[in-house]
């Protein structure tokens, strides 16, 4: 392994971690209702993109394309404002493991999008797994509603995660040419930028009006990590593996999510495992597997 490709790996390893952690916060954060997910979305646009205009400031000036412009907004929306909104909508409504059994299927969106975008032929195994893992899916809805379990995780949360994953894995394949193009904090603070544009319009009532006094200290804290940790840093670090290694490698990292998910809403008491979702947690990831060891074109 070469010095590009480790440092790749290390980025992906480093962001799906915090991603992980991330699941449990905004579970705590969304769950107290004193902030909408809308302005919770802004004010992560606001702090993170501040971020990067600040560092932008020292340094060197890189002038984007006139015609990448309307690019970078529709990775925007598609990477940062649908993938981020579905998911803070959706996290009240879904439990920390199932939530990281949903995110387990990224890399069969990837290899999907990558069939499209790449022409990269989906073969019978490709199928096989992908079918498998949609069946995890099936198993999981159907377990959840027959068991009255949807006081916890609802049909709308499974649908929201699902988006979410979706639309972060079609950001990971489309815009791969796009984002190494530019610098990772040239190319970012422009997302920011247009996310902030988006939805400002929307929260900016909400924001005014916000009685910060009255938010208890351990949300304003895990509000703290959502913007420095889970949006600057994971955006900062995702970018540079996207340039360093190929999307369906760096797709697999959300491997790591659920690992680290699923340990800590169990140790602190959050859910219990029980073997319904372990079924549907071996099919899921059992079918990632055979799609990611299937043969691919893409080196």
């Amino acid at each position: 392994m070469n010095k590009q490709s480790l440092i790749g790996h290390l980025s992906c390893l480093i962001a799906y971690a915090i991603f992980g952690f991330n699941i449990i916060v905004c579970k705590d954060l969304t769950g107290g209702g004193l902030i909408s997910p809308l302005t919770i979305f802004c004010l992560r646009s606001i702090g993170a993109g501040g971020l990067f205009w600040f560092i932008s400031r020292f340094m060197p000036k890189e002038k984007v394309e006139r015609g990448d412009y309307i690019k970078i907004f529709a990775a925007s929306m598609l990477g940062f404002f649908t993938c981020q909104y579905t998911f803070l909508m959706g996290i009240p409504h879904i439990t920390p493991m199932d939530c990281s059994i949903l995110s387990a299927i990224s890399p069969i969106y990837t290899m999907i999008i990558a069939a499209m975008v790449l022409k990269e032929p989906i073969t019978l195994q490709k199928a096989g797994g992908v079918a498998i893992s949609f069946a995890g899916i099936t198993y999981l809805i159907v377990s959840k509603v027959s068991m009255g379990g949807a006081a916890e995780t609802t049909p709308f949360g499974i649908l929201m995660l699902i988006l979410n994953t979706l639309s972060f894995s079609m950001y990971l394949g489309i815009f791969k040419p796009l984002i190494g193009k530019y610098s990772v904090v040239t190319f970012m603070k422009w997302i920011f930028l247009f996310a902030f544009t988006v939805s400002f319009p929307f929260s900016c009532k909400e924001i005014a009006t916000l009685d910060w006094h009255t938010i208890p200290s351990i949300q304003l804290a895990e509000l703290a990590y959502l913007i420095i940790c889970a949006t600057f840093i994971t955006y900062f670090l995702i970018p540079v593996g996207q340039k360093n290694i190929r999307p369906t490698l760096v797709s697999m990292y959300s491997y790591v999510q659920p690992i680290i998910a699923i340990a800590i809403s169990i140790s602190i008491g959050m859910e219990i495992l029980t073997w319904q979702k372990l079924l549907a947690a071996t099919m899921v990831f059992g079918g990632v597997v055979i799609v990611s060891y299937s043969k691919s074109r893409i080196k």
